[in-house]
């Protein structure tokens, strides 16, 4: 699922925060920003930064550590938000639109309790954030997806990227059943067959800047949409109520027929959403 060559993309690498953040930018108008998931990189957003750029300009990234980006130095202690502040203050990006895919989407929250005046709307999909199944947030299914990824580091470990990622994507667990597009398959196999793994093979220092941001959603007045799917992890629907009851003025929505993944599995239908709401912003 490669984007198609395209002479107006603007791409290149932030030198910023002691790191180097690769980058892609295309279209005009106001700004997007997608923020991808784990065991992957931009890539994750491969069927709606074209698409989206039609309407909107749309920067995508690799958070520091995945895709092209530079691996973080172990004794380095940095956080993602504000990585994405210097990303954004590199291309004199004042204000945008942020959206986060799972992993994403918790740095996206971080991020708009960090630095609420450069987020002009929120979308979070697969929704997770900080502190989710911690104290009172704490629901049956909290402990399912940990207990998957805990097992893939096992395997990455004793045996390699490759059995990892198949196990990941195509094990007996709910990670795999949420799958819904054999093409999100192929992509996320992909991605993880390319993926270095150090965040999970490696002691690093990423910090939060609010390590707890479940307890802070009350705090947030940004324009939020939340995104969740017919067949999205039980621990992610579990969470897009908590944060809808926690931030009543924000929307949710859930696609049918498709996973965890949504963009992937559905992306007429995400992309539709995420313009429509967009839209109404103005």
């Amino acid at each position: 699922m490669e984007i198609i060559a395209n002479e107006k993309i603007d791409s290149g690498y932030a030198e910023v925060n002691g790191t180097k953040l690769y980058y892609e930018l295309a279209g005009s108008g106001e700004t997007i920003i997608l923020i991808h998931g784990s065991f992957g990189d931009r890539r994750f957003w491969d069927l709606q930064f074209q698409a989206l750029s039609n309407r909107h300009r749309v920067l995508r990234y690799d958070v520091r550590g995945f895709g092209k980006s530079a691996l973080p130095k172990p004794h380095d202690v940095y956080k993602d938000a504000d990585d994405l502040n210097a990303l954004m203050n590199f291309l004199k990006i004042n204000k945008a639109h942020i959206c986060g895919l799972s992993m994403g989407s918790v740095i996206l929250f971080d991020f708009a309790l960090a630095y609420p005046y450069k987020c002009v709307s929120l979308i979070s999909c697969g929704p997770r954030i900080a502190g989710d199944g911690l104290d009172e947030y704490r629901t049956p299914n909290s402990d399912t997806v940990k207990a998957i990824i805990a097992r893939t580091v096992q395997i990455v470990k004793a045996k390699g990227a490759k059995q990892a990622t198949d196990y990941l994507w195509t094990g007996d667990h709910v990670m795999t059943k949420g799958i819904v597009s054999p093409i999100t398959r192929t992509t996320l196999l992909k991605m993880g067959y390319e993926y270095s793994w150090w965040r999970y093979l490696n002691a690093g220092k990423r910090e939060f800047a609010f390590p707890t941001g479940i307890k802070e959603l009350n705090k947030i007045k940004i324009p939020t949409i939340i995104i969740t799917a017919e067949f999205d992890l039980e621990l992610c629907k579990d969470i897009a109520v908590i944060m809808k009851n926690e931030m009543p003025q924000a929307r949710l929505i859930s696609i049918k027929n498709a996973g965890h993944i949504m963009n992937m599995d559905q992306p007429e239908e995400f992309n539709k959403i995420i313009s429509e709401f967009i839209e109404k912003l103005k």
